[in-house]
């Protein structure tokens, strides 16, 4: 029995031994409930330091960051039985969240945080900076989401390493004042449903490479300065609902590959110089809910080239300011979902289909005005009741409101205006 007590005594000594000198176990900070990793805690305040300035120590915290008084926009998980940051949102996100210093910098402790998932600046950068390249890839395991919404300081490019954080899902750039191209690498980020960089100035074209993007849901490259064409590999995002790339200096024809979205539910291409007529393959997108097209030089385009009657499920269909000729298509009176028309500053000819319209039972807003319409307007007095401003048929020098509609007191004053009697 000796020889036993003597060999558990050396190993009990010898795993102590090891444990004292083993600098690869994490220290842990004083808690009663799960304790926090030391260095994981001294990096997260280096890193928040660097956001609000060195007043701030963390001392009104216990027993620790993630404990009975954790940090507005901070949260943690339990990680091996210790406290982890995994979601960090700076910024005045929250009533009482701490206010970044206007001389923040990005300390390379933000990237010591392993666990971290997701990451968000809100109205952060105000003085002009630009964001490094260095550290990102750190965090190529674990971020899911990256955000960085409203900060006009944000200034030049994109680091082009965020393309290396293959498991983000979200990856939101919205309303700073980046400029530059886009990162081709953005198309790494095999695991994307969302994909917003809207309201900057990137500028360029948009790259040809989102064959892989297979479950990209929103795509919102709205409110830059992109040129170019858009890319054939646009109908390879076949899991996308939304594309808005609506206020841009886009060109050419609309690929027929964008035929292929058959989830989408809203395209948004106006204010751009997209030329060239429809695309035959819109009418395939049979799940569109909402067509924006506005805005675009499309040239002397028929609007009775397109077979409307595919696409029921219209909500919102803008034609306005496009260039377009022909007739009002029957075929726009057939459906029942559409609430917004848009055909006004067009070529349009013929007569207006006013009763059909009028029996479209969700119409709430209907823009015939600044084109070659002819003949009588048909619609009730309860119908432009019910629009008010939100039916214009001016400017069509030979449209004309019937005089008995004229010529009533009671009418008069919900008539639409700049449309003339009849004579």
């Amino acid at each position: 029995m000796l020889w036993q007590t003597f060999f558990y005594s050396v190993l009990l000594l010898s795993l102590l031994f090891r444990c004292a000198g083993d600098e690869s176990l994490p220290e842990v900070t004083d808690s009663e409930e799960a304790p926090m990793d030391k260095r994981e805690r001294e990096a997260l305040y280096s890193a928040i330091q660097g956001f609000v300035g060195h007043s701030w120590n963390g001392s009104a915290l216990y027993p620790d960051p993630c404990g009975w008084t954790p940090i507005q926009g901070v949260s943690c998980d339990i990680y091996n039985d210790l406290w982890y940051v995994t979601d960090m949102s700076l910024g005045p996100v929250y009533e009482n969240s701490l206010a970044c210093s206007s001389s923040l910098q990005i300390r390379p402790a933000l990237f010591e945080l392993k666990h971290l998932r997701s990451l968000s600046f809100f109205n952060c950068f105000i003085s002009p900076m630009v964001i490094a390249n260095k550290g990102w890839l750190n965090f190529a395991s674990n971020l899911e989401s990256l955000e960085f919404r409203s900060n006009p300081g944000l200034i030049g490019k994109l680091p082009d390493t965020i393309g290396n954080l293959t498991q983000l899902k979200s990856l939101v750039v919205l309303e700073n004042r980046f400029n530059g191209e886009l990162p081709a690498s953005i198309c790494n980020l095999k695991s994307l449903k969302r994909l917003v960089f809207s309201g900057n100035s990137f500028g360029g074209m948009i790259p040809n490479c989102f064959n892989g993007l297979q479950d990209l849901l929103i795509l919102d490259l709205s409110r830059n300065s992109l040129s170019g064409t858009l890319p054939s590999s646009v109908g390879d995002l076949v899991s996308l609902l939304k594309l808005d790339l609506s206020n841009n200096l886009l060109q050419g024809k609309l690929p027929q590959e964008i035929g292929f979205l058959k989830n989408l539910t809203l395209l948004d291409l106006r204010k751009n110089r997209i030329s060239g007529g429809l695309s035959d393959n819109i009418e395939n997108i049979q799940s569109l809910t909402d067509l924006v097209l506005s805005d675009n030089p499309m040239g002397e385009e028929d609007l009775m080239g397109v077979k409307w009657e595919k696409m029921n499920n219209l909500v919102v269909l803008d034609l306005s300011k496009m260039g377009l000729r022909g007739e009002i298509p029957t075929a726009l009176t057939n459906m029942k979902n559409l609430r917004f028309l848009g055909l006004n500053n067009n070529n349009l000819t013929g007569y207006v289909p006013s009763k059909k319209l009028e029996a479209l039972p969700c119409l709430g807003a209907l823009y015939i005005n600044g084109n070659n319409l002819t003949g009588e307007l048909r619609f009730s007095n309860n119908f432009y009741e019910k629009m008010g401003r939100r039916f214009k048929a001016s400017r069509n020098p030979n449209l004309c409101q019937p005089l008995e509609m004229v010529s009533s007191q009671s009418h008069r004053h919900v008539l639409p205006l700049g449309v003339k009697p009849c004579t």
